[in-house]
């Protein structure tokens, strides 16, 4: 029987909470408008599995039609895909922001319910509003069948994700038993100016982003949720980081020699904690060493697969994965098992 493979950060755009978001996200992160100003990225180039789109392709696709993406997911043997929009809500003004993640969440339902045997999906949250943050949780567990939540980059204009204003949402989470995605998204600005502005505007808007600086600033959120204590107080809820865990578990023994629990106060150490409630996937990073250290930290039950599709191309993502060397048991579970019981599809 062909190896079934469910991926689980793969994105699209929604017309009208895109063009919102988008026009938030210029204004306040300037140095977003920079990506791209006088390189393009190719995927054809040589060694790229999978390749990175260009930007305006990878809008296209994002917004394309759902018979359009399975296709290309039939062209490279992916079974289903768990969709996610990367738009960040929580910069829409906080009068239209509940409204249009609403009606975002049901334009993805109603696409998931026109192929329910390929397609799921994340639910996407107006964060201004914690409150409405919650109603919106509940909704899309209760009425609209999406399994779980994705956060781009921080809630807050101030604040990440372990703040306690936003606890009631973490605890909505635990109680629906709907793991939460974190996701990167631009950096805090007061972090970006001094760590990664100065240089040509195209190298300081990579390396703040995707080459660098959201990824660190992604771990550090879920980081923050284990030393908050957040993750003790809710034990049920499970997270997923992508990229391959956001550069955090390369370091959890370091953090476990650093801060044990007679400093930190917690009830696990800090490694303890990340492996019983945080999974990751690869993000379309498939490379064999990151894979064999992951694979030895954490184990197979906390590996998922993902593409980052359509920033980057399906091209090569079964064929890397049908020949890792593990058993085939660990293979199934990493292709279909381990997605398939964290988010009850």
């Amino acid at each position: 029987m062909p190896l079934k493979i469910i991926c689980l950060e793969e994105h699209v755009s929604d017309p009208s909470l895109g063009k919102a978001a988008q026009a938030a996200t210029v204004a306040a992160f300037p140095y977003f408008a920079d990506l791209n100003s006088r390189y393009s990225d190719d995927p054809d180039a040589p060694g790229q599995l999978p390749a990175l789109q260009p930007g305006r392709q990878a809008a296209r696709l994002a917004a394309a039609p759902a018979a359009e993406r399975i296709a290309a997911m039939d062209a490279n043997g992916i079974d289903v895909q768990v969709l996610s929009y990367s738009d960040l809500t929580q910069l829409v003004p906080p009068g239209a922001a509940q409204d249009l993640a609403r009606d975002a969440n049901d334009r993805m339902a109603a696409t998931i319910g026109d192929h329910p045997t390929r397609l799921a999906g994340f639910c996407t949250l107006p964060w201004q509003d914690p409150d409405a943050a919650v109603q919106e949780i509940e909704r899309a567990a209760h009425e609209l069948g999406l399994y779980g939540c994705m956060l781009s980059g921080h809630p807050g204009e101030d604040a990440l994700i372990d703040d306690a204003r936003y606890a009631p949402v973490l605890a909505a989470l635990e109680a629906l038993r709907m793991p939460l995605y974190i996701h990167p998204g631009p950096l805090l600005p007061a972090v970006q100016r001094p760590y990664y502005a100065g240089f040509d505007k195209e190298v300081s808007a990579r390396f703040s982003l995707m080459g660098w600086g959201w990824h660190l600033e992604a771990g550090i959120q879920v980081v923050r949720l284990i030393l908050s204590g957040a993750l003790d107080r809710h034990p049920g809820l499970r997270l997923i980081s992508g990229h391959w865990g956001e550069m955090v578990p390369f370091f959890l023994q370091r953090m476990d020699d650093m801060m044990p629990s007679e400093v930190t106060g917690l009830s696990r150490t800090i490694s303890r904690t990340y492996r019983d409630q945080v999974s990751v996937t690869p993000s379309g990073m498939l490379n064999l060493p990151h894979f064999r250290f992951i694979h030895e930290v954490l184990g197979a039950e906390r590996i998922m697969m993902s593409v980052d599709y359509p920033y980057l191309t399906m091209r090569g993502a079964r064929a890397w994965l049908e020949v890792l060397p593990i058993d085939e048991d660990e293979r199934a579970a990493i292709a279909h098992g381990n997605a398939k019981a964290l988010l009850r599809l």
